[in-house]
């Protein structure tokens, strides 16, 4: 199975938020160092916890500071972008890095209702990311009504993030998927897939059909080890569903602290029980487990921990398990 990284420039408590863009910079570095397949990064707005806003801006500085690997978004948000832009804003990058830019796109709209009117998209607006992906797709590929520049001297590869119906839009463009979060586990999910694989329309882009799947994946050499790394991001978010707000990861010490209800407890506990944590041998084994149930061609890891030496070696170890 290939392997990838996407990192979403989680803040930290005791840094700046800037300081978190550096840091992704960092760990792309490592990546390639690694050899690891791609990077890819991510696009929120207005979340405490979340540097990364705009994909292409990041990708220019990921692009400048490595050679190799595949850099990419996990992904634009389509919604909230004019086609034409979003494909200048790629042709741009594939004109500075060739053949090394990916283009992720995604629905999801902002997490809450001020997000959501500052970036100009109410609850009652159409859906209309089928229609955008095949506008974007014709802009960069030249066959638009205008003329998106500068022009592509080659094809650059797009991916949906996708459930449900982004399987059957992915299908019908003949496009590869990435898959993760609560729908791995859903008992729809082997239905979904066949048909995603039984209704692909082969593509200039893709001849056959191509599921990554994406979940949170870390690596230390215990199984309790790695559940302390993987804390201040089930933290967070526990933390979100009580105070609405998804804020900076702390280190584990400070979480140990603080006042732990029954239920926070709980969901913490969901949260860890839902990604791949733990040894290298338990890590190997849900991944072993993942891939056979879903024909994924690639695992595109999200970790991330206050602890960034020990992320730094949570990729190293994933590494050294899987190999292309």
């Amino acid at each position: 199975m290939k392997l990838s990284l996407l990192d979403r420039s989680r803040t930290r408590v005791g840094y700046p938020e800037s300081a978190a863009l550096a840091h992704t910079i960092e760990r792309a570095v490592s990546a390639e160092r690694l050899g690891y397949q791609r990077f890819w990064v991510a696009e929120h707005h207005a979340v405490p916890g979340i540097a990364s806003a705009s994909p292409p801006v990041l990708l220019g500085a990921l692009g400048a500071h490595t050679a190799t690997i595949r850099i990419g978004s996990g992904g634009v948000m389509l919604p909230h972008h004019q086609p034409l832009v979003v494909a200048e804003q790629f042709l741009m990058l594939d004109a500075l890095y060739p053949d090394r830019v990916d283009l992720g796109l995604g629905r999801t709209l902002g997490f809450t209702a001020p997000v959501r009117r500052a970036l100009r998209h109410g609850s009652d607006a159409p859906d209309t990311f089928p229609e955008d992906i095949e506008e974007l797709r014709d802009h960069l590929d030249g066959a638009a009504e205008i003329t998106a520049r500068p022009v592509a001297a080659r094809t650059i590869p797009i991916y949906v993030l996708a459930t449900g119906r982004g399987l059957a839009v992915a299908a019908r463009l003949g496009l590869p998927v990435v898959i993760g979060g609560p729908v791995l586990g859903s008992p729809a999910l082997p239905d979904a897939l066949a048909a995603y694989r039984n209704e692909f329309r082969p593509s200039p882009r893709a001849s056959a059909p191509a599921v990554l799947v994406s979940l949170d994946v870390l690596v230390a050499d215990t199984d309790d080890a790695a559940r302390d790394l993987a804390l201040p991001e089930a933290w967070a978010m526990a933390r979100s569903r009580q105070t609405g707000e998804f804020g900076p990861l702390e280190p584990v010490p400070a979480i140990r602290a603080q006042r732990w209800t029954s239920q926070l407890r709980d969901r913490v506990e969901t949260h860890l029980a839902q990604g791949a944590v733990g040894s290298p041998a338990t890590v190997r084994s849900h991944l072993d487990r993942l891939v056979k149930a879903t024909g994924a061609e690639e695992i595109l890891a999200f970790s991330s921990t206050y602890d960034r030496a020990a992320q730094a070696a949570s990729d190293a170890a994933l590494r050294e398990l899987v190999h292309d």
